[in-house]
């Protein structure tokens, strides 16, 4: 390890993380990565992703048709209601440079997989996945002469008037101090960190699933914080998804989520519906449903389909409980087998004919039914019946650091802190103030690390 400063040194181990050290290096800085997780568990919660949101005027290999930026803003601010216009547009506007330049580095591409609804023209599917995505990154990272530390927890982070100075961290209860010119906030959220999760949401936080890296703990955010950062987003929010109740406390990744949410209903405890499952595409409602089943006794909801529309849906890794009849389905998952009869039946007069079509804004709704279902709405009658478990699967909070266009972290006095830049989930919330589109995150985390990267290579001393 260096005795000299880093001219750069990167806090993270994902993909905000890797593409600032990559940019950093490339720009002739000398760089070190401090990852707080094991060689093994490296790339945060980048290597659970699939692929990235893009902007583009025409079809490339990879992705169809065209999806313009004003789509693209368009999509965005439907879900987030409010956001830094600023910051966005950035992000929008350079997303359609990000495939080329993750090229350089390795990472390749594939088309939208089969099952994943609507995303083949919005959507660049990593091939291999997010852990290939990371692999390809940390390689080149090596052949490129960046410093990697794992299991490199952050501690302290060490100012001098207002500039950043050093990091000191642990590992294997030995102390480190990793001194440096300029300083890249990539460390995620605290999603992992069910004491903070319990401050915003009481007790329901205890039947929270984590889906990504337990390593997201958010200290380094705290520390910012505490230091006097400027906070962006609300601690309650966050990205929540509805994942498969079995699915592990952490780590469980994209193949607990339940995409079969918008072709039949969910029930709570009580059997009841609690929202519409059908108000708007998959990909922009998605991230709703944790939040949904969080407020719901138990923090407990189940998803229930028919054959009709069996194999239409990318499916958990665990299989669903199946049944001949609703009342059998009852006694499977537990719930009063009257409440979920009389709920089922009620939708069932509810739906109004039209032409089903899981990939489009269908005509298929409910007409008289509280909550509605808007689209795809149709009978649940065709036996066996199949009901997955539900639980609130937190991916990462909204609540972070207030950054520039620049990347520059925001202080208490106004003004941007000289040599501290951020990038991906500890700023995401600058972006995205609730709610989420697909792939955008790895987006943000693209475009803000190669800016971060940029600048912090700028206090380079060459």
């Amino acid at each position: 390890m260096s005795a000299q400063p880093y001219d750069v040194v990167v806090v993270g181990g994902g993909n905000a993380a890797l593409s600032a050290a990559l940019t950093a290096r490339a720009s002739g800085a000398s760089v070190v990565v401090l990852e707080s997780a094991p060689r093994h568990f490296r790339g945060g919660n980048s290597r659970h992703t699939r692929n990235l949101r893009v902007a583009h005027d025409a079809p490339t290999d990879v992705l169809a048709g065209a999806y313009g930026e004003d789509e693209f803003w368009s999509d965005l601010l439907r879900v987030s209601g409010s956001t830094n216009e600023t910051l966005a547009r950035l992000v929008i506007g350079q997303s359609k440079g990000c495939p080329d330049w993750m090229r350089r580095y390795g990472v390749r591409f594939q088309g939208a997989p089969r099952g994943t609804l609507h995303l083949g023209r919005t959507n660049a599917f990593f091939l291999g996945g997010g852990k290939a995505l990371m692999n390809s990154y940390y390689a080149a990272a090596d052949r490129m002469g960046v410093e990697v530390l794992y299991d490199a927890q952050v501690e302290q982070m060490e100012m001098e008037g207002g500039r950043f100075t050093a990091a000191v961290t642990r590992a294997r209860d030995q102390a480190r101090v990793v001194r440096g010119r300029a300083v890249v906030l990539a460390s995620g959220g605290f999603e992992s960190n069910i004491a903070w999760l319990r401050e915003a949401w009481g007790p329901a936080a205890d039947n929270f699933i984590i889906r990504g890296t337990p390593f997201n703990t958010g200290r380094v955010l705290r520390l910012m914080l505490d230091a006097g950062a400027q906070p962006v987003g609300d601690a309650k929010a966050c990205h929540a998804v509805a994942v498969d109740a079995r699915a592990p406390r952490f780590d469980g990744g994209i193949v607990t989520r339940l995409d079969s949410v918008p072709l039949g209903i969910v029930v709570n405890a009580l059997g009841q519906r609690f929202s519409d499952e059908g108000e708007d595409f998959w990909p922009r409602r998605y991230a709703i449903w944790g939040s949904l089943i969080a407020q719901q006794p138990g923090q407990i909801a189940y998803s229930i389909i028919d054959s009709k529309v069996v194999g239409r849906f990318m499916p958990s890794v665990f299989p669903p409980l199946v049944a001949a009849s609703i009342r059998e389905l009852a006694g499977a998952i537990g719930v009063p087998a009257e409440a979920l009869d009389a709920t089922i039946d009620t939708l069932n007069r509810a739906v109004r004919p039209g032409t089903f079509d899981h990939q489009a804004l269908d005509d298929c709704r409910t007409e008289g039914l509280n909550p509605p279902k808007t689209h795809w709405a149709q009978a649940i009658d065709t036996p066996p019946f199949r009901a997955y478990p539900l639980r609130p699967g937190i991916t990462f909070t909204y609540l972070g650091l207030t950054v520039n266009e620049r990347a520059q972290v925001m202080m208490s006095d106004g003004a941007p802190a000289e040599n501290i830049y951020a990038a991906g989930e500890i700023m995401a919330g600058n972006i995205l103030r609730r709610g989420y589109v697909a792939g955008v995150g790895m987006t943000i985390g693209t475009v803000f690390g190669r800016i971060a990267g940029e600048g912090a290579a700028g206090h380079a001393d060459v």
